[in-house]
């Protein structure tokens, strides 16, 4: 196994470590050790992706059988990428430490573009609203799971256990709906959803077009204090390689998001980081970001 921060590489029963992943570094190396599984998050795919087409051509990934993704929503259009890329081993799970989940194969994917899977065999998904009324298919509300082994409780902590049970049904704050097939679609975490004039927006779905601008390595929207819609939607960039911070990038990508997004969706307005504070699993710390632009102000939601 090959392991570095964020993704892993199985190659064979040996272990060899990198102090930093690096998007060419893990192409050559699957190519030089015929890798065959892999754990990562949608950034790195993203980075991945953004390689010169005659650099990803330079090496040999055939050789992948799993290359399994989660932790944060994959925008399209890099899945799709990912998929005519690698080809089928390309596959996606979501799940929570407590228990539960879905996992969707590339094939699952490509029927149903967006999914992150059906349930698993020892796992139940539900979908409910804000007063415990389960959804019928098609309506987004909050995602709940259990599992069929047992139940489980936060350790002290009795009342986090029945703030997020419904019944045998238990939630991390996920917003989706299921399908008439049972195919699970996320929107985004309810703690991240804006609300800007009464009207709900889903931060996910913006930074996936933010995403889409060569420009940008990474990104985060997030509602920021707004004295008459109570909140409107910021963006922060880290730009890729190449792409110093300013006002001229900031206008480029507020264009690009103009194209692509209906007005009360877009960015009003856009800040840089050097790098995004993700966790070793590539978890965005999205409070770190947003609390500095609340201090002193109770968010509305």
């Amino acid at each position: 196994m090959l392991q570095f921060a964020g993704a892993s590489l199985h190659i064979g029963h040996r272990l060899v470590l990198m102090d930093k992943w690096a998007p060419e570094e893990m192409l050559r190396l699957i190519d030089a050790h015929a890798c065959t599984h892999t754990h990562m998050v949608p950034t790195q795919f993203h980075r991945l992706l953004a390689l010169p087409e005659e650099v990803r051509a330079r090496y040999d990934v055939s050789s992948m059988r799993h290359a399994v993704h989660g932790a944060a929503p994959c925008p399209g259009q890099v899945k799709r990428a990912m998929i005519e890329w690698w080809g089928h081993c390309v596959e996606e799970y979501y799940a929570a430490s407590e228990g539960g989940g879905a996992f969707a194969t590339a094939e699952d994917w490509l029927k149903k573009p967006g999914t992150v899977g059906r349930a698993w065999p020892i796992s139940e998904l539900a979908v409910f609203d804000d007063d415990g009324n389960r959804l019928p298919p098609g309506e987004v509300g909050t995602v709940y799971m259990k599992m069929s082994t047992g139940g489980f409780s936060y350790h002290k902590d009795e009342a986090k256990t029945r703030k997020n049970r419904i019944g045998d049904f238990f939630t991390v704050g996920d917003l989706g709906l299921l399908d008439e097939d049972g195919y699970l679609f996320l929107r985004d975490r309810k703690i991240d959803m804006i609300i800007s004039g009464g009207v709900n927006i889903y931060p996910a779905e913006i930074e996936s077009v933010l995403l889409g601008h060569p420009a940008v390595a990474d990104a985060a929207v997030f509602g920021i204090p707004h004295a008459d819609w109570g909140e409107e939607v910021k963006a922060v960039v880290e730009p890729a390689e190449g792409h110093a911070p300013g006002p001229e990038l900031s206008a480029a990508i507020l264009a690009h998001c103009e194209r692509r997004l209906a007005g009360y969706k877009r960015p009003r307005s856009v800040d840089f980081v050097g790098a995004m504070p993700r966790d070793p699993n590539g978890k965005l710390y999205k409070r770190r970001l947003r609390d500095p632009y609340w201090e002193g102000r109770d968010r509305p939601v």
